[in-house]
């Protein structure tokens, strides 16, 4: 008896080797990924903004990397003692908001220039559902703990998925 199924995976057109530069950007698997990555000395970046879930999150963060869209003090708020921004993962949050607005901005240039001289990148989504802010009606990246009676929840179209790849695929080739 076979107890498996045999795939012939055909041999990339662009491996993967210690010369390559490789930015990794979404879930928690982009992370474990990326320390594989590391443990064998590769060129990695991986979620310079935090971990990121789902496809509108990752997008945007790379928009703004691409098009170097600097945080402002419109981005950011204070919630239990701490400075955060719905864009990124609480683990940037500062206790001062010009710390966590100076190292945002510092790790977007830093990230453009990873982008830009990219040779691979991979990106792992976890999710379709979304939180939306009910004051400003934006998508977030991250609630940060802020009571959920702030937010409606929302499962993404495949369509929107699919157009938000193609953003994403889209924005990185350019």
């Amino acid at each position: 008896m076979n107890f498996r199924t045999k795939i012939s995976i055909p041999k990339s057109k662009f491996p993967i080797d210690y010369h390559s530069k490789i930015v990794s950007f979404g879930s928690c698997f982009a992370e474990n990924m990326a320390k594989k990555l590391d443990y064998f000395k590769f060129q990695n970046t991986c979620n310079p903004f935090g971990i990121l879930f789902h496809p509108l999150a990752i997008e945007k963060i790379i928009s703004k990397a691409i098009h170097l869209e600097f945080f402002t003090e419109k981005d950011i708020f204070f919630h239990n003692e701490r400075w955060y921004c719905f864009d990124v993962h609480s683990d940037l949050s500062r206790s001062s908001a010009t710390e966590l607005i100076a190292n945002l901005n510092e790790m977007l240039e830093l990230t453009h220039q990873k982008i830009t001289e990219a040779t691979h990148f991979i990106i792992t989504y976890g999710t379709s559902w979304v939180y939306s802010n009910l004051d400003t009606n934006a998508i977030v990246a991250n609630c940060h703990k802020v009571p959920q009676k702030q937010f409606s929840k929302e499962i993404l179209s495949v369509e929107t998925i699919e157009k938000s790849i193609q953003n994403t695929i889209a924005l990185i080739q350019k």
